[in-house]
């Protein structure tokens, strides 16, 4: 009996299936993170103790609505913000950084539109009002490998809001700052490793954040690792991750 091709036939059909699924995978992960969540880890110790060097975490894009840096390579289709509203003050966000929109920051929001935000003495205020500081002894920084010890304390802002900070002094410039009143379509922002920080105080650096550079709001961890060893001791790697923070809300 001579040969059939009905068999390449259906060998053709299933790469072409193959194929179809990997493009449908590829558009569902492209819509997903342009439109839900986007991965992030931490490179830097300037928001300790709320996240560490080597912690990966989701941000919620959805949360303040949409705009060109919401898209993959942020295209420059539209101007403002689509469905757009404002941070609460507390909020830990990921941003664009003004003067480099290729770099991504995170830090936590202090100050909205129309606010007046001053350090004094080492002290947040914000409209005129001290946001009191409960201290709760000492830790231990660990930035890249440099161990300094720090004053922890309990920051609780005008809205109840309460998260923890970090301080090694209350004297120098950045302690001391004027009084900045933040203008409309911009935000104020501030890590919580106060003294190594560069964030909004720093009017010639990362100043006052555009509403239009958000990306979205941090929300949860789902991996952190303490990258003691060399990457090549894999024996070594369960004892680096950091389990008891793994799916931890950010707050």
């Amino acid at each position: 009996m001579a040969p059939t091709k009905a068999k390449p036939r259906r060998q053709s059909n299933a790469w072409v299936e193959n194929i179809k699924t990997i493009v449908y995978a590829g558009l569902i992960a492209i819509g997903v993170r342009t439109v839900a969540f986007e991965p992030f880890n931490i490179p830097s110790g300037s928001m300790i103790p709320t996240l560490l060097v080597g912690d990966y975490l989701f941000v919620a894009k959805y949360s303040y609505g949409y705009s060109t840096y919401s898209l993959p390579f942020a295209p420059p289709l539209f101007s403002g913000r689509i469905f757009g509203s404002l941070p609460k003050r507390g909020d830990v966000v990921v941003f664009k950084y003004p003067h480099d929109t290729s770099i991504d920051y995170i830090k936590r929001i202090v100050g909205l539109p129309g606010d007046r935000i001053q350090v004094r003495q080492g002290q947040l205020y914000i409209n005129g009002q001290l946001c009191p500081r409960q201290p709760e002894g000492d830790y231990t920084t660990d930035d890249n490998g440099v161990k300094m010890v720090r004053k922890l304390y309990m920051e609780t802002l005008p809205d109840g809001v309460k998260h923890e900070i970090l301080k090694e002094r209350d004297d120098g410039w950045v302690n001391n700052t004027p009084e900045y009143v933040v203008p409309p379509g911009h935000l104020f922002a501030m890590g919580d490793n106060r003294d190594n920080s560069a964030d909004s105080r720093f009017m010639d650096g990362v100043g006052f954040v555009p509403t239009e550079n958000l990306v979205g709001k941090a929300e949860i961890l789902f991996f952190s690792i303490d990258a003691e060893y060399p990457w090549w001791e894999f024996w070594e790697w369960p004892a680096e991750i950091r389990w008891s923070r793994l799916l931890k809300p950010i707050h």
